[in-house]
């Protein structure tokens, strides 16, 4: 399994609306795609001083999956333009980490 990392970062006044662009759009055209081996995709927010930071994790099953989302370059960062606009900085490259240990708790 791979998780894919990604950061970004909002002035306080914009992580409203990047959170909602996100939810709304950004997440929602990720799973219309159907992308073969994509599980599942976490958001989350951390306030911090100055500034909204945040990070999204997605799950794969392969690289091979990462790949059918991104294509051969797969570290670039997906960020549409709507999203963009309302970040004032954001990795250019995502992050992949081999996922060793996984553990579900029984609810």
């Amino acid at each position: 399994m791979i998780c894919r990392v990604w950061r970004g970062w909002t002035t306080k006044d914009n992580a409203d609306a990047y959170e909602g662009i996100v939810r709304g759009q950004v997440i929602p055209g990720i799973e219309e795609r159907h992308i073969p081996g994509f599980l599942s995709i976490d958001l989350v927010r951390r306030e911090r001083d100055d500034d909204v930071e945040f990070m999204t994790l997605m799950w794969f099953e392969s690289l091979s999956s990462v790949q059918a989302f991104m294509g051969e370059d797969y570290e670039t960062a997906h960020v549409p333009e709507a999203a963009q606009a309302v970040l004032a900085d954001y990795d250019r490259r995502s992050a992949h980490y081999e996922v060793l240990d996984r553990r579900e708790q029984a609810g």
